[in-house]
C-alpha cells in the first residue's frame, strides 16, 4: 500500500511539472520580445539623435559660412541656387538715414543800411549747412557762414524753422557754435575713438546752392591734424564735392558716424586756381575740441610762443627755430634762431607740430621748461606762454 501511494505522489509531481512548463516558456518569450523591442527603440532614438546632431552642426557651419542667412529671410537652398540669387547693390543709404536728419540748412541775413533817409535797408542772405552735435541744441558750422550776421535761421530736414544764437567762433579753424531751443532734436552719431585713414570712404552731406539736402561721395586722401595749432591747410583732405552751401555740413563714414565738418575756405581763398578733387574738412576730434572750448569760454584760447619753426633732422627730435618774433615769449625767454627744442616740460618732442600743439593747448600765463640744444650745449630755459595775438 505504501509503495502504491509513493508511486501516485511521484506521478502527480511529474504531471504538475509538465503542466507548468508551457507557462514559463510563454513568460520567457514575452520578456525576450520586450527586450528586443526596447533595443530597437533605443537604436532608433540613437539614430534620430545622431541625425539631429549632424543637422545642428551643419546649420551652425552654414550660418558661419553664409552670414546672409542671419540677416535676411533666406532659405538654405536659395544660397546654393545661384539662379534665384540677386546681388544687392552697394549702398550707403543706411549711413545717410542715420546722419542726414542731424544736418541742417543755415540761412544768415546781414542787414545793411547806407544812412540815407527813406532808403530801404538791403538784406544779404548767406547759405550754409550745420551739424546738430548735442541734444541741448548745439550746432557746429563754418564761421564764414554766420560771420557778421544779424539774423540766423536754422531749418531742420523735417521742415521746422528755428532762430539760432551765435555762442562763439574760432577764426583759425573757421568754426562757429550756434544754439537753438527745441526738443527731440536729431543728433549726429559720434565716435570719440574714431580715427580716419587714407582710403576711407566718406560722404559729404549739405545743402549746396539751396537745392535741398544732397550727398556726395569720395575717399580720404590725407587724414589731417587735430591739435589746436592746426590751420585749414592741415585739415582732413578728401575728394567729395563741396559746393557753395555745403560749408559747415557733415562729412560721415559708411557707418553714418561724423568724420569732420566740411569747409570751403581753401576754395574761397584760391578762387583763381582751378581746384579739382581737393576738398577739406575739420577733423571730428579737432572740431569737437573747439566746440567744447567755445561752449565753456565763448572763444578758443591758445597759447603762443612766437617762433618760426620746422622739423629738426639731426640727432635731436623736435624742432629747430628759424626765427623769433619781436616782443614774443620766445624772445623774452632768450630763445634764438638755430636753437633746437627737443623737450618741453620733460615731454620728448617728435616733430615741430607736436611742440606747437603743446604750446597752443597751454593756458596763457603758464611757464614751461624748454630743453634746447645750442652750439652743442644742452640748456633749460623757462618760457612763460601768453595768449596768441588777435590778427
Amino acid at each position: 500500500m505504501v509503495t502504491r501511494n509513493k508511486i501516485d505522489i511521484n506521478n502527480r509531481l511529474t504531471l504538475d511539472k509538465t503542466l507548468s512548463e508551457p507557462k514559463d516558456y510563454v513568460s520567457l518569450q514575452k520578456i525576450n520580445l520586450i527586450k528586443i523591442i526596447q533595443l530597437k527603440i533605443l537604436s532608433v532614438l540613437k539614430t534620430i539623435f545622431r541625425s539631429a546632431s549632424y543637422g545642428v552642426m551643419f546649420a551652425v557651419v552654414l550660418l558661419l559660412l553664409v552670414p546672409e542667412l542671419r540677416e535676411k529671410n533666406l532659405s538654405p537652398w536659395q544660397i546654393f541656387n545661384k539662379s534665384e540669387q540677386q546681388t544687392q547693390p552697394l549702398s550707403y543709404a543706411k549711413a545717410v538715414r542715420l546722419a542726414g536728419p542731424a544736418v541742417v540748412n543755415i540761412y544768415s541775413e546781414d542787414i545793411q543800411t547806407d544812412g540815407n533817409y527813406g532808403q530801404q535797408p538791403r538784406t544779404t542772405t548767406r547759405l550754409g549747412s550745420g551739424v546738430i552735435m548735442h541734444e541741448r541744441g548745439y550746432i557746429l558750422t563754418n564761421y564764414h557762414v554766420v560771420q557778421s550776421a544779424d539774423l540766423i535761421v536754422v531749418v531742420l530736414q523735417r521742415g521746422q524753422k528755428l532762430h539760432a544764437e551765435l555762442i562763439g567762433y574760432d577764426e583759425i579753424t573757421d568754426l562757429a557754435v550756434l544754439q537753438v531751443q527745441a526738443n527731440n532734436l536729431p543728433v549726429i552719431p559720434q565716435n570719440s575713438t574714431l580715427k580716419s585713414q587714407v582710403g576711407d570712404v566718406v560722404l559729404a552731406i549739405g545743402n549746396p546752392l539751396n537745392l535741398g539736402q544732397t550727398v556726395t561721395q569720395g575717399i580720404v586722401s590725407a587724414t589731417g591734424q587735430v591739435g589746436l595749432s592746426t590751420s585749414y591747410l592741415q585739415f582732413l583732405q578728401m575728394d567729395a564735392a563741396i559746393n557753395n552751401g555745403n560749408s559747415g555740413g557733415a562729412l560721415i563714414n559708411s557707418n553714418g558716424q561724423l568724420v569732420g565738418i566740411n569747409s570751403a575756405k581753401f576754395a574761397q581763398a584760391n578762387r583763381n586756381v582751378n581746384i579739382q578733387g581737393i576738398s577739406f574738412a575739420v577733423p571730428f576730434e579737432l572740431a569737437h575740441k573747439i566746440m567744447l572750448k567755445i561752449i565753456e569760454n565763448g572763444r578758443v584760447v591758445r597759447g603762443w610762443l612766437g617762433v618760426d619753426a620746422q622739423d629738426n633732422v639731426s640727432n635731436f627730435k623736435g624742432f629747430i627755430i628759424n626765427g623769433v618774433s619781436a616782443k614774443s615769449p620766445a624772445m623774452q625767454a632768450g630763445l634764438k634762431a638755430g636753437d633746437v627744442v627737443y623737450q618741453i616740460n620733460n615731454i620728448q618732442l617728435g616733430s615741430a607740430k607736436h611742440g606747437l600743439d603743446i604750446i597752443a593747448e597751454t593756458a596763457p600765463g603758464t611757464t614751461l621748461n624748454f630743453n634746447i640744444s645750442r652750439a652743442n650745449q644742452q640748456l633749460t630755459l623757462p618760457v612763460t606762454i601768453v595768449e596768441i595775438p588777435k590778427i
